[in-house]
């Protein structure tokens, strides 16, 4: 499945697809001509996708589906796309509920998901992951805590994937937007309007970026094309870019957040 034109009856299982970039996703997989299984916590809002696009539903927790959509796809999944996400804003002082939710979710649901199919996937020598992660997972995001250092963490198991097993046939990708015009960038309030909402994509922007990334069997998949100049700024100078976010935060701050 090195091209898009390779996913003509490939079996792909997309989570949080009631809306968004999950839907999205699954929109694009169905339009290519593959057989998708739909997940979110929502079932009728998922079944409203599913119908949509003639995708099959399985409503529920995105970390228990794998084997339920494997099932409603014959038995096998090509393509995992592990897109089910928290935004979870919040400092230091965020409950522990916060906390946990944000790393099941955002970090734990891939690692469930990797567990159940990579012994498959190894076996025949071919598999890919896509980890919907964030520019906060490469950056972060002032104003959420629980929802930068989980993204960092997804962000580093969608790599420890990839380095640990390409060689066998995994391809992975990590997709690290900024703003998408999605009911989670709603949800992060006056510091998503402060910094991601001026740069905003829509979610079929993410899809777009995607397929053309899985053409080039390329990891990283940036929406935002700027944000590779920011993560090569935070890696080179990160006293300077600290100072930089530092910046972003104080305004955040004066605006009453």
């Amino acid at each position: 499945m090195g091209s898009t034109g390779t996913f003509q009856g490939a079996r792909v299982v997309v989570t949080g697809a009631a809306g968004g970039i999950g839907a999205a996703l699954a929109r694009r997989f169905a339009a290519e001509g593959a057989r998708v299984a739909v997940n979110d916590l929502d079932p009728a809002r998922v079944r409203a996708v599913a119908e949509d696009i003639g995708a099959v539903p399985v409503p529920g927790d995105a970390s228990a589906v794998v084997e339920e959509a494997r099932d409603a796809l014959g038995g096998a999944v090509d393509v995992y796309c592990a897109n089910a996400g928290l935004a979870s804003p919040g400092d230091a002082a965020a409950g522990e509920e916060v906390w946990s939710a944000a790393w099941d979710v955002n970090v734990m649901a891939h690692v469930r998901a990797a567990r159940v199919l990579l012994p498959d996937w190894l076996e025949r020598g071919s598999g890919r992951f896509v980890s919907t992660v964030s520019a906060a997972g490469l950056l972060t995001m002032v104003g959420a805590a629980p929802y930068s250092v989980t993204k960092h963490g997804a962000y580093a198991f969608a790599e420890w994937l990839s380095l640990t097993y390409r060689h066998r046939g995994l391809k992975v990708h990590a997709i690290c937007p900024q703003g998408v015009r999605t009911d989670m960038l709603a949800a992060a309030g006056s510091a998503g309007e402060l910094v991601l909402a001026p740069t905003a994509v829509e979610p079929g922007d993410v899809a777009d970026a995607l397929f053309a990334g899985m053409a080039e069997d390329r990891f990283l998949i940036l929406p935002h094309p700027e944000v590779a100049g920011y993560y090569r700024a935070r890696a080179a100078e990160p006293e300077r870019w600290l100072g930089g976010m530092n910046r972003v935060q104080r305004t955040w701050e004066a605006t009453g957040r």
